[in-house]
């Protein structure tokens, strides 16, 4: 189970890079999430239904889990309650979990008070901490 959902992220954000690459060069840079976040901005001018909403925060969710994934590491698990995945980040030793999906949709929601790259910012520095400490957090 696992290993397929770990599959299927890397697949969506995969094609992430390929249905978007018009608009950046979406290599899984932390400085990449910058074009993210301005595509999100204009996705936010429109009124969005729950199921295109749905797919927006799948498919740039797991180009955001894999940005992450790619540079700090983790595993992926299934939240059956929350019906997504989070990615988790420096087990055992410390435990930083972010929730794409749901930072995805808030930000379509809300705008630039849900700015991705500040949101990517807050998890590096829990990472940093969960290093030096054993720090353990979820990044909402």
């Amino acid at each position: 189970m696992q290993e397929k959902l770990e599959l299927d992220i890397i697949t969506t954000a995969e094609s992430f890079t390929n249905n978007f690459s018009d608009k950046g060069n979406f290599d899984f840079s932390i400085e990449s999430l910058s074009k993210v976040d301005d595509i999100l901005e204009e996705l936010h001018d429109f009124e969005i239904d729950e199921s295109t909403l749905d797919s927006i925060a799948s498919m740039f969710g797991c180009y955001i889990f894999e940005v992450a994934r790619r540079n700090y590491g983790g595993n992926y698990y299934w939240i059956q309650d929350r019906e997504q995945p989070v990615l988790v980040t420096g087990e055992p030793k410390f435990s930083i979990s972010i929730l794409a999906f749901d930072k995805v949709r808030s930000r379509v929601l809300n705008g630039k008070e849900d700015d991705i790259s500040f949101y990517f910012e807050g998890y590096i520095n829990a990472v940093k901490k969960g290093k030096e400490s054993g720090y353990c957090a979820t990044i909402v």
